[in-house]
């Protein structure tokens, strides 16, 4: 995997990261911190990742295993180290994940395999951070 992270200039904080894959991200710091407020920071995306990391382990676990799982939302709430580095120090990540017939037991084992053995994200995360999560199961 390879990612180049180019520095949009002098007047601000602002950075174009380009993916391997060929795609952009903008990042922008604080106002506080020389930025412009005009793209996520760089922890939010971490944090994001890390949702969609998640997210799409859950969703394919439901789907491999044949259940009918229409929708699956990743809310997540972080705390931060106040001293530098400024690592996670906890994560919670909610799940809502809208189906037919969605047994809460499964859901929940999906996610417990996603955080266990599949989400690299938030296995690395979880050296630094306490992670929780929870399900909610919407019918639908």
């Amino acid at each position: 995997m390879e990612c180049t992270i180019n520095w949009m200039g002098a007047e601000g904080m602002a950075f174009v990261a380009q993916t391997g894959s060929g795609h952009l991200l903008t990042m922008d710091g604080a106002p506080q911190g020389g930025g412009h407020n005009l793209a996520p920071r760089p922890m939010e995306t971490v944090l994001a990742g890390t949702g969609g990391c998640t997210a799409y382990d859950v969703v394919l676990i439901l789907k491999r295993g044949r259940h009918d799982v229409r929708g699956c939302q990743v809310q997540l709430k972080a705390e931060r180290a106040e001293t530098d580095p400024k690592v996670f120090t906890s994560i919670h990540m909610h799940f809502l994940v809208t189906g037919r017939g969605l047994k809460q037991d499964v859901v929940e084992r999906a996610v417990a395999l996603s955080h266990e053995k599949y989400c690299s994200a938030s296995i690395m995360l979880g050296k630094t951070a306490t992670m929780t999560t929870s399900v909610e199961l919407i019918e639908g």
